[in-house]
């Protein structure tokens, strides 16, 4: 069903992902299909400035661990690897239980974008 307040994200997601799709498709463009999980895996562990997080990060509650990272041993993972069973599931438990806040929070800084691009957008517009 057609939602007037929810099209505006998905078009912008939608221009997004075209233009991602763009850069890494071949000349003949049809191995797009082929190509989409990887752009999806850019998109969803890229920093957006307006969240101030990755959309991963906001689903997950932690960032995500490529896997460059593992074979070359990360600060992140050397220092998981140092804990014990019940001390790593405690700091899962943690982060899950921040997962909210975090969402509460890019939620807000949303809202207050939205307000200020509203704002600029009426002190251009001229009544009739």
């Amino acid at each position: 069903m057609y939602n007037a307040p929810a099209n505006g994200p998905a078009d912008a997601f939608n221009k997004t992902l075209c233009n991602l799709l763009k850069k890494v498709v071949s000349k003949s463009k049809r191995d797009w299909h082929e190509k989409l999980g990887e752009v999806l895996w850019v998109y969803r562990t890229s920093y957006r400035t307006l969240t101030q997080s990755t959309p991963y990060a906001l689903v997950y509650g932690v960032e995500a661990v490529l896997f460059l990272e593992i074979q070359i041993l990360s600060l992140c993972i050397a220092m998981q690897e140092g804990l014990s069973g019940d001390e790593n599931d405690q700091l899962r438990l943690a982060e899950f239980e921040a997962l909210d806040e975090k969402g509460l929070q890019a939620q807000q800084k949303l809202e207050c974008y939205q307000a200020h691009l509203a704002r600029a957008f009426n002190k251009k517009v001229q009544p009739r």
